[in-house]
């Protein structure tokens, strides 16, 4: 059975394992491609999204929507390189007229209501306009599967704070209270799934096209992961949002209150979890506490062909 799907992301390293998995799974019918600043800016985002279709010449072309003009106060380059893809600088020819995310995204629910799901790899920005522009879109949406907060985790972006989230915490909560059917991936399962020195070993040079292209990016991820955290290997955090959907049978889920905190100087972007029993409160949120890594890299080692 084949799952429509519309991705949302800031694409670096991870975003681009995600992107690949999505585009070539023959189970997945990939929609649309939206791109939002988060790990690089706008225009960033919106070149690297065509990047990644161009090298990976997948069997079914998305439609693409283009970033907003929206700055965030903080980026990942760091940890995904100046450009998002590593240290490698693609060619790309700029498609001109690329509609705005927010406005591809609205087109494809009203285009496919009740059937469309909509992944969410990066700030929530994107989403939170597109409801403003349909408010019934949250309704129309199959479901969204969010790649964003922290349970017990420290976090990535502050103390308490995962990225995604910290970017617009406005948009975070937003998103995570329209009344949508959504699953929430945090940082707690993303750390989860590593790709390590001795995997990068198992993408061969002269294999397919797409192995080549992840073979060019990911070794900044994995040195970058090493000086910054002292971890040996590059987490494939976005990779989790597109596995609940193509094989949900790998995580365990349970229902929870969760809410996004807007203001605090440590807390902005805190993924808040209200587990008072003795409140009835009403679950908002299918949270996936725990996840199969070997079925994760059974699912890729499958699509991606490593």
């Amino acid at each position: 059975m084949s799952h429509k799907v519309a991705l949302l992301g800031d694409p670096g390293i991870d975003g681009a394992f995600a992107f690949a998995l999505a585009l070539l799974d023959p189970n997945l019918d990939v929609l649309g491609l939206l791109a939002t600043p988060g790990n690089v800016s706008s225009d960033q985002a919106t070149k690297n999204i065509q990047i990644i279709v161009d090298n990976l010449d997948p069997p079914r072309l998305p439609r693409l929507g283009a970033a907003p003009a929206v700055e965030y106060s903080m980026d990942g380059t760091r940890l995904h390189g100046p450009r998002g893809l590593g240290a490698s600088d693609f060619p790309c020819a700029p498609l001109h007229h690329l509609p705005p995310s927010e406005k591809l995204l609205v087109d494809l629910i009203r285009q496919n209501p009740h059937e469309l799901t909509l992944i969410c790899l990066g700030p929530f920005t994107v989403v939170s306009r597109a409801f403003d522009l349909y408010p019934e879109a949250p309704q129309m949406l199959l479901r969204i599967v969010c790649v964003g907060g922290s349970y017990h985790e420290a976090g990535n972006a502050g103390p308490v704070s995962e990225f995604h989230f910290s970017c617009d915490p406005p948009a975070a909560r937003k998103v995570i209270n329209c009344g949508a059917p959504i699953t929430l991936i945090t940082l707690d399962l993303m750390r989860k799934v590593l790709f390590s020195p001795s995997d990068l070993l198992g993408l061969p040079e002269d294999g397919t096209p797409t192995c080549r292209f992840l073979r060019q990016i990911v070794p900044f991820g994995i040195a970058a992961t090493s000086n910054l955290y002292g971890i040996e290997g590059f987490h494939l955090k976005d990779v989790l949002g597109v596995l609940a959907v193509a094989q949900p049978a790998a995580f365990k889920t349970r229902h929870m209150r969760v809410d996004v905190e807007t203001r605090g100087e440590l807390t902005r972007g805190m993924a808040v979890f209200d587990q008072r029993q003795w409140q009835q409160i009403k679950p908002n949120i299918e949270v996936a506490y725990e996840v199969e890594t070997d079925e994760a890299r059974r699912y890729m080692n499958r699509i991606l062909g490593f």
